[in-house]
């Protein structure tokens, strides 16, 4: 239905997208790589309402690691399944380092799940 009227999207979730119709619908099979997180800090096991920590030492400049840092999270929430909410802390030696791409990750980097730092 949406290959045929991809505009049905934006007409269903009432958003105004003048492109509409220009779009493409499609499905695609998402290939994954091995992850590794540099630490995780779990809260005891009897205290749901504790935040994971995930843990990231950046010491080198990396254009994808927003990317790669929060698709390893969700990946890490996904196979866990933990009720626990979860934080973030990037330890970078200096500021120039902190190259990542951000336009996709804004959101997450500005709320209190991101703590960055220098």
């Amino acid at each position: 239905m949406f290959q045929k009227l991809p505009s049905l999207l934006f007409e269903l979730s009432g958003i105004n997208q003048p492109f509409a119709e220009q779009y493409q619908f499609r499905s695609e099979e998402i290939k994954q790589t091995s992850f590794c997180l540099d630490g995780i800090f779990l809260p005891p096991e009897n205290h749901p309402e504790l935040p994971i920590y995930f843990v990231e030492v950046q010491f080198q400049e990396d254009t994808e690691f927003y990317s790669r840092f929060f698709s390893e999270i969700l990946l890490y929430l996904r196979q866990n399944k933990l009720p626990n909410p979860w934080k973030s802390v990037v330890i970078y030696p200096r500021r120039s380092l902190d190259v990542g791409t951000t336009a996709n990750y804004t959101e997450l980097i500005e709320s209190e799940r991101v703590t960055r730092i220098y």
